[in-house]
């Protein structure tokens, strides 16, 4: 890949760096009020998804990062097709830099050759690894004891552009997708801002990635929550946390004579159980007054809170008085 034709020339420091940012959800909103903070730049104009409709009521709500746009006075655009209108649009903040940040959409090659500088994509996986639309969650449903952000130089393929620089952050073993999202933001907004002046004047060299090793996520799907409970404890505890956002972790159980979907909000590993042995992949049973789950390789999960279909979220005690006790 060819580097922009003026990389490598030193931006007169006395002028602002002008940014068009791409970005929707609250992943990207936390890059944006970054670089928003910093003195020597200019957030021109922001490019985001349009407004959806959401929730059982179907409230037409706004992407995070329009909110945060719209809170600092900054241009929006929400273009349905990312065309020759949006292109004729951005031409007129003549900008120096995009940021990309989990947009959602892929930009045509038309829009990548725009900007002076070229266009930086904050990634939260250790590039190659990873690439694609569900980094994060792919990171805890593995198991993956280290992760982190990698700021690319963006082509027209997914996640392929050469590297600029990275961080790394270890994976703790209980942390959940939230805390994870929040903190692999924060860290690429870090980066982002140390990087922008150095990469523009030349002291951050692209290296191109090491393409035969790369790895891919798919986008995540409802169906995707639904547990095996013939896989072992440990996979079915990172499936939750990997999920417990959304889609949320789920199964279908027959209880006293009727069918329904529980959805489970918080399990724990248990440090060990003597009864799991004898019983089922997929059955509910009481020890010393904890709720379990039995799950494949002879383990189980502690259920701390749950959600059966149409109730309210109950904890284990609500759950057993109401539905195992009759069954």
């Amino acid at each position: 890949m060819s580097l922009p034709k003026k990389y490598g020339k030193i931006l007169d420091m006395g002028n602002k760096i002008k940014i068009i940012f791409f970005g929707t959800p609250k992943f990207a909103k936390i890059i944006l009020q970054k670089l928003i903070e910093q003195n020597n730049l200019k957030i021109c104009a922001v490019v985001t998804a349009p407004d959806k409709l959401v929730g059982r009521k179907q409230i037409l709500t706004p992407p995070a990062v329009k909110v945060i746009a719209q809170e600092n006075n900054i241009p929006i655009l929400q273009p349905e097709k990312l065309d020759n209108n949006l292109i004729i649009k951005l031409k007129k903040y003549d900008p120096d830099l995009h940021i990309i940040a989990s947009y959602g959409k892929i930009i045509p090659q038309a829009i990548l050759d725009l900007p002076k500088y070229g266009n930086l994509n904050v990634h939260p996986s250790l590039l190659p690894k990873y690439r694609g639309a569900s980094p994060i969650q792919s990171v805890l449903l593995n198991g993956e004891q280290e992760t982190g952000v990698t700021l690319i130089l963006m082509d027209e393929k997914m996640d392929h552009g050469p590297i600029l620089t990275f961080s790394k952050l270890p994976v703790a073993k209980d942390i959940k997708f939230l805390e994870l999202h929040n903190k692999l933001a924060k860290l690429g907004a870090e980066l982002l801002v140390k990087a922008i002046p150095d990469y523009i004047s030349g002291k951050i060299k692209p290296i191109e990635q090491k393409h035969n090793n790369a790895t891919f996520c798919k986008i995540i799907k409802k169906t995707d929550g639904k547990i095996d409970w013939l896989k072992p404890a440990k996979q079915i505890y990172n499936q939750w946390r990997a999920f417990c956002e959304w889609p949320g972790v789920y199964s279908q159980f027959t209880l006293n004579n009727k069918q329904l979907t529980i959805k489970f909000i918080e399990f724990k590993i248990p440090m060990g159980t003597s009864v799991i042995m004898q019983k089922t992949p997929g059955k509910f049973f009481v020890q010393n007054k904890k709720l379990y789950i039995v799950c494949g390789g002879k383990s189980a999960l502690e259920i701390k809170k749950l959600q059966p279909e149409g109730k309210k979220i109950m904890g284990a005690q609500a759950f057993i008085n109401g539905y195992l006790q009759q069954h």
